[in-house]
């Protein structure tokens, strides 16, 4: 059977070396962040975007236990917000859209407002070669309209600059599923 995971982590480090800039868009509890910092190593940067303090907590601890590189800069703010904390240019960026695992708070989800915003942005910054992932939890009703419209969006893209690309189990509608846009 496919893992979505293992695909997800194939398609970035298809795009990232060490020393690359990256972006985790949706920190959660870290372990995009985790990946993305040993990834890059001691001479990358990482930044990581959550709105939740609790979310910038539970990664420090996680980055802190597993003895990530020191290379990242927890930002407690909007994802669409990237572009008033990174500067440079971009070779990845990934986004889990939805809720704070294991918080409790299934209220608390990314939204269509803030997460279209974010994606614009992230394309923007996005070097040559490089690549945005993002990963969609059609299984509540914010989550489902968030893969509509960025499927939508991302139908309208030169696919001649950009290739998006749709990961999705066909027979499990509500299961999670990915985009993946490459910069050529």
């Amino acid at each position: 059977m496919v893992d979505l995971l293992s695909l997800q982590k194939y398609f970035m480090l298809e795009h990232i070396r060490e020393g690359d800039t990256v972006v985790d868009f949706t920190m959660g509890n870290g372990n995009d962040t985790l990946f993305l910092s040993e990834t890059v190593g001691n001479t990358g940067k990482v930044y990581a975007f959550d709105i939740q303090e609790e979310a910038l907590d539970s990664t420090r601890a996680h980055l802190e236990e597993s003895g990530a590189p020191e290379n990242y800069t927890l930002i407690c703010a909007s994802h669409h917000l990237v572009k008033d904390y990174v500067k440079e240019p971009i070779k990845a960026g990934m986004f889990n859209l939805g809720y704070l695992p294991r918080s409790g708070r299934k209220m608390v989800t990314t939204m269509r407002e803030t997460t279209m915003p974010a994606v614009r942005a992230a394309l923007d910054l996005l070097s040559d070669d490089g690549i945005l992932l993002v990963a969609v939890y059609p299984g509540h009703e914010e989550g489902n309209l968030e893969g509509q419209m960025l499927a939508e969006y991302f139908a309208t893209l030169d696919r001649r600059k950009i290739c998006v690309s749709r990961f999705q189990i066909i027979n499990s509608p509500a299961s999670p599923y990915f985009f993946i846009a490459e910069k050529k």
